[in-house]
Order: structure tokens, then sequence, then C-alpha cells
């Protein structure tokens, strides 16, 4: 897990401080003053020191923070590249909370037995196995601009992703997926499964990481291709058409199945209002 300043690198699931809420109640800003205040938050994230233990970006997704944070519309707030991670929880807290465990052993590549193993001789507690697959925020200057990226995430296997927006205006942009896994191992320092269902556990987190990692690679493809289609706007793609994002291939297809079931119910809503930017989504 990171948390680290945006031009570089990024964290897992930590709640972002570096931009508190404001409850007071305020009115819109106008496009200039989201601009600017954009530009100053981008400025103030990318001058954060990196707070996580590791104090780096994971090398699997280097390339991709590397590449939001060039362009001027998006900034990264947290990352992980994805891990398996052994933790040992208190099992006298009736909360789980990160501040309650300590970390037997984590990597972001495959795992052996004997990993897992050795990290249960140290537990005291309830020891847990997880994996946690890649997970990115990524603040964005648009709602537009924020689509692009939650198109690329769906379209590369990412389908938990979602977009949110703040009280201030903030759009969070966050790349997320379901193929989880946290299985408890230890009850107060006393291992309660066989050495064969260890093994067990530690072949299906090293295939649900490889799998992890083949998204990641079509993610940053495809971001690639997304951003480049975005500074070349003007120009059509390989076959000559337009460029076409993935809510406007949504829309185009939901104007035409009202059109071919002679629904005619009153005007076609926006895409913006048929697409649930907070599905699944909590940051």
């Amino acid at each position: 897990m990171e948390v680290f300043r945006s031009d570089l690198k990024e964290s897992h699931d930590h709640p972002h401080t570096m931009f508190p809420h404001q409850d007071s109640l305020q009115p819109p800003p106008s496009p200039a003053e989201s601009h600017g205040l954009f530009t100053h938050w981008k400025l103030q994230s990318s001058r954060k020191s990196d707070l996580s233990k590791k104090g780096s970006v994971d090398k699997d997704i280097e390339e991709i923070v590397r590449d939001i944070n060039l362009q001027d519309c998006y900034f990264t707030t947290s990352s992980c590249s994805g891990r398996i991670i052994l933790i040992d929880e208190n099992p006298d807290s009736s909360v789980v909370q990160k501040q309650n465990c300590s970390w037997l052993f984590v990597t972001h590549d495959l795992c052996t037995k004997e990993d897992v193993v050795s990290g249960l001789h140290k537990s005291s507690g309830d020891a847990v196995l997880k994996f946690e697959p890649f997970v990115l925020h990524v603040q964005c200057r648009t709602l537009e601009d924020a689509q692009l990226l939650h198109g690329v995430a769906i379209n590369s296997g990412f389908r938990n992703s979602g977009i949110t927006i703040g009280k201030k205006g903030k759009i969070i942009m966050a790349v997320r997926s379901t193929h989880c896994l946290e299985v408890p191992l230890s009850h107060k320092g006393k291992c309660l499964v066989s050495d064969e269902y260890i093994d067990f556990l530690v072949q299906t987190a090293n295939q649900k990481l490889e799998e992890n990692k083949r998204r990641i690679v079509r993610y940053y493809s495809g971001l690639q291709a997304a951003l480049h289609k975005r500074n070349h706007v003007q120009d059509p793609d390989s076959d000559g058409k337009p460029v076409r994002t993935v809510y406007t291939r949504r829309r185009r297809q939901g104007v035409d199945k009202r059109q071919d079931s002679d629904r005619c119910e009153g005007s076609v809503d926006d895409v913006e209002s048929s697409i649930s930017l907070f599905q699944d989504m909590a940051l």
C-alpha cells in the first residue's frame, strides 16, 4: 500500500486526508474557478511526501501513474498494484482497524506456502490471509475527463470502478475490482487450518494475482490509446470514423433500442443522467 506525492506514486485504501471536506454550503464554482481550484489541488498534491510504508509506487503501475500525472487534467491520489498480505488482528478488538493489526507478510508478487507458514508462526492474534487487487484513485478536472478513465477501467475488467463528486466539486475516479480474497487462518495464535488447505489458498491467491497483472496490462494499453485519442481529438480513428467513448456507444445503443421497439415516451435522457456514477463506489 502506498500514499504518496501524485507526480510519482500512490496508495491503497487509506482515506485521503490531503483534501478535507468542507461542511459549509457554497454555490458551485464557475468553470474558470473550477479550473483554478483543480490546478491548485494538483500543485498541492505534488508537494506532498510519500507516507506509505514502502515509500514508492509499485513497479507494476509506475508507468500508469506517471502517464496520468503528466496530463493537465488528472492527478493520482492513491494506488496499489495489488498484493497478497497476511495480517495479525487483535482478537479482543470489536472493530477491525488497521491500527489494531500488524503485517506478518506482504508481497506484490507471487508467494509460497513457506511464506505464509513462516508468517503464521509469528501470529499471536487472529491471522488473516488476503489478496487485494489493483486500486487507483485519480482526481479529474471535469466529469468528461473522469468518464474517459472510467471507460478504460470497465473495458479492462475492473468492473467495480466508479466516479464520485465531492461537496466542493472534487471529481474522483476509482479503478476497483471485486476479485478479492480474505480467509482467517488462526485464532489467538493457534492455526485453525491444515497445511493442505494453506497450499490451496496460496495457489488461489497467486492465480488471482496473475489475473490482476493481466488486467493491469490491459488497463495500461487502453489508457495509452484513450489518452492519445483525447490529445488528438480532431483526428479520426483508423477506420476513418470519429472517436466514440464507451458513454457515447451506450447512448447510441439506448437510442437504437428505443427506436426498434417504437417506444416514444418522451425525450431521450442525456447520457450523464442515465449512467450511475456512484454505483458500487465507496471512496
